[in-house]
């Protein structure tokens, strides 16, 4: 499923353990989804497991509610990589209820390449930038 700017979509469905006392998603869970979502992104360009000593770790995370979501939702997210600089990629997500199309979440989130040892940030290996631009073509900033 794509829905421009967005090239890649992952499905989820809402647990219960989700939910809070109101019965709706709890925010920080969305975090969770998002997760979720990169990490299917990620494997699909057979860019999942570390690569040349380094790995990614979170810099920023922005987060912000449309509408609620509820136990036992299907919810489809959207994700791509909106930008790689030197050494930190941007991931760009927004979720939607299905079947209705309802846009719930929109969020960005920032990774930096690091050194595991020194922990130090690293520039974003070749390889990774060149997946990542054969799959987003010209919608990357770079």
């Amino acid at each position: 499923m794509v829905r421009p700017p967005f090239s890649f979509s992952a499905r989820t469905r809402v647990g219960f353990s989700d939910t809070d006392a109101q019965g709706v998603v709890y925010y920080g869970r969305y975090n969770h989804y998002f997760d979720l979502a990169r990490v299917e992104y990620l494997r699909a360009l057979g860019l999942l497991h570390a690569q040349a000593g380094g790995d990614f770790v979170m810099r920023a995370n922005d987060v912000e509610y449309f509408a609620p979501a509820r136990f036992d939702d299907e919810l489809e997210i959207y994700t791509r990589v909106s930008r790689i600089g030197r050494t930190s990629v941007t991931f760009e997500f927004a979720a939607y209820k299905i079947p209705d199309e309802q846009l719930l979440v929109t969020a960005h989130q920032t990774l930096v390449y690091i050194d595991l040892v020194e922990r130090k940030a690293l520039t974003v290996p070749d390889d990774y930038r060149a997946k990542v631009a054969a799959f987003e073509g010209d919608d990357v900033e770079q």
